[in-house]
């Protein structure tokens, strides 16, 4: 079961956080790693779990988990991607994903990525039998220095899209007001690149108004710095989604043209 955060909100608007947890299932262990290494950014987006139910409850909108570990399955990845099943992550070899067989992929599928979409899409009709159009938001988290890379990070925040501009260009507006911050265009990663799973799955493929949000990890640390990005970013998204009617169906475009089901 994947945790459902204030599932009757009246905002036209669902949060999805695709790594929020770091769980792995008993049975796997810790995958081969020592067990530091379960807390650390290759295993679940650091603080993008409280990030996402202090939004859902400053905005009034409800919000989907996903409740394991993305080194068990990475939920924001089409299943017939390698990375989906990482075996290196940020120059780490995951012992527990080497050559997994067909019975071992079929299970986490079923126990652990099946779940999370079909919570999302059962989300996603009880809004529209409500009348609600949804946006949606996709909520993550980045390191400040990529180790593998060797690369530092300077953005604050990200915010993704890729031809569907509705929030992204007044996100990128209203957070470039706030004084001190860098605000990434499509940084540090790009909503144009093949591993934005859920959003083009559930959003982009349908004409759902769609974005996904990156915060750097080192603002999420505590209860102080968790409750300011909420601030900052309720603040930003509450007067897009004043009007429930603002955001109607944009026909899917060629370059978002639906994948068959993964699963």
């Amino acid at each position: 079961m994947h945790p459902l955060l204030n599932p009757d909100g009246p905002a036209p608007l669902l949060l999805v956080c695709d790594h929020a947890s770091r769980a792995i299932p008993a049975h796997l262990g810790t995958l081969g790693l020592p067990e530091a290494l379960t807390h650390e950014h290759i295993a679940w987006d650091i603080g993008a779990a409280a990030l996402t139910e202090g939004l859902a409850g400053a905005l009034g909108a409800p919000a989907v988990l996903a409740a394991w570990s993305r080194l068990v399955v990475d939920c924001n990845r089409h299943l017939d991607e390698p990375s989906a099943f990482i075996e290196v992550s940020d120059g780490i070899p995951i012992p527990g994903n080497a050559a997994l067989t067909e019975e071992a992929r079929r299970w986490r599928i079923e126990h652990c990525y099946e779940p999370y979409h079909q919570a999302i899409e059962a989300q996603i009709a009880r809004m529209q039998r409500a009348g609600v159009t949804p946006a949606v938001v996709a909520v993550h988290s980045f390191t400040p220095r990529l180790r593998s890379a060797g690369v530092d990070r300077p953005w604050h925040v990200g915010i993704l899209w890729d031809t569907d501009d509705r929030l992204a260009a007044p996100l990128l507006e209203g957070l470039r007001r706030e004084p001190g911050l860098v605000v990434g265009d499509n940084e540090p990663y790009s909503g144009r690149r093949a591993g934005d799973h859920t959003i083009d799955h559930h959003a982009e493929t349908h004409g759902f108004a769609h974005v996904g949000i990156e915060v750097r990890q080192d603002q999420l640390l505590d209860p102080a710095g968790i409750q300011r990005w909420v601030d900052l970013l309720s603040r930003a998204l509450r007067p897009l989604l004043a009007d429930p009617a603002g955001f109607p169906l944009q026909p899917p475009t060629q370059s978002s043209s639906p994948r068959p089901r993964p699963w």
